[in-house]
């Protein structure tokens, strides 16, 4: 006799919480709920961004990638601790940002982090550090910096719409996340894994099993060989699809932690494509890390603990958190932080 089935990733279409009466309201929250409950992951339908607004970002990404790696390291990450600009295969494992051993990821990246500071000048100065550096433009391809920050403002706006779907699942009132996400540190990635000429070496994945830093991830990719896995509960690595349009949703640590892991972070990974796959196997995907502001206080919810169900971790700030977990990753000395 076997036992139940794993959880699979559902998707959800979020439209009737976006336009929709209470008790649509009610239903949406409920499946999310229900989703980052069990597996951490959802799919999104009916999230009204156009579909334009990700075309136009990923061809330039793909036009970035596609140029010769000395035009790429142009732009590459300006010091160990920005995440901005190139990072070349080799240069990150994120299997690390947990403490694991493991070979490099098999993928370059290019980043951005916010478009539009804080008003309050001194909100962003030295205090603030490494989270508002300026970010780093190639000249190549011409459009790559006026379409991505386009489908930056789109993200965040689509994040903050998460957000208040999350707020009342959590029961709280829906806009109680907006004060600690107005001025987020987040960050805008493309992810390009080549075609592999050479054969991985053991251990080595195209991204190496990790949870991801912040309050939620918003990824959108191609459909190649070599694509996203999700561990369950049980342990069982099952594959996660984003369907036409749609975009794949994942909780991050913080809101794990903010919800005394009520919800999980769930280990995923991208896999290699089939060994021999040759042409066609390259994958590119453009992922949004909505990361809460550097000094929003992560603590246990209202709702959250209680008796039998003590607070699991101790509070700490946004900032601190993103700054522990990319030094991890990327072998980084983590000299001091913010207080």
């Amino acid at each position: 006799m076997t036992g139940p089935l794993p959880p699979t990733v559902p998707t959800i279409d979020i439209a009737p919480f976006l336009t929709g009466r209470p008790e649509d309201k009610q239903r949406v929250a409920q499946a999310v709920r229900a989703a980052n409950e069990t597996i951490g992951f959802f799919a999104i339908v009916g999230h009204g961004v156009p579909d334009a607004d990700f075309n136009s970002a990923y061809e330039a990404a793909r036009q970035f990638f596609d140029q010769a790696l000395e035009v790429k390291q142009e732009v590459k990450r300006p010091s160990p601790e920005a995440s901005r600009g190139y990072n070349a295969v080799g240069r990150e494992s994120l299997a690390q940002s947990l403490n694991v051993a493991a070979p490099h990821d098999m993928k370059e990246t290019f980043a951005i982090g916010p478009v539009d500071l804080p008003a309050d000048p001194d909100y962003a100065g030295p205090r603030s550090h490494p989270h508002f550096l300026p970010n780093v433009w190639p000249g190549s391809p011409p459009q790559l910096r006026a379409v991505w920050e386009n489908y930056f403002r789109t993200m965040h706006a689509l994040s903050d719409d998460i957000m208040r779907i999350f707020a009342v699942a959590l029961e709280l009132p829906e806009n109680w996340f907006a004060g600690k996400t107005d001025k987020c540190i987040s960050l805008l990635r493309a992810q390009n894994y080549p075609e592999q000429a050479v054969a991985p070496v053991a251990g080595q994945l195209r991204a190496g099993a990790h949870s991801d830093y912040g309050a939620l991830t918003i990824l959108r990719s191609d459909d190649a060989p070599g694509g996203l896995q999700v561990k369950t509960r049980q342990g069982e690595w099952v594959d996660a699809a984003i369907p036409p349009g749609g975009y794949m949703i994942n909780i991050g640590d913080l809101m794990a932690q903010w919800s005394n892991d009520r919800w999980v972070s769930t280990l995923h990974r991208v896999v290699n494509p089939p060994s021999g796959g040759g042409h066609g196997t390259r994958r590119l995907s453009i992922a949004f890390f909505h990361q809460p502001n550097y000094d929003a206080v992560i603590e246990c919810l209202p709702g959250c603990s209680g008796e039998g169900n003590p607070v699991r971790y101790p509070a700490v700030t946004s900032g601190n958190h993103k700054r522990m977990k990319f030094a991890r990753a990327n072998n980084i000395a983590l000299n001091s932080v913010e207080t």
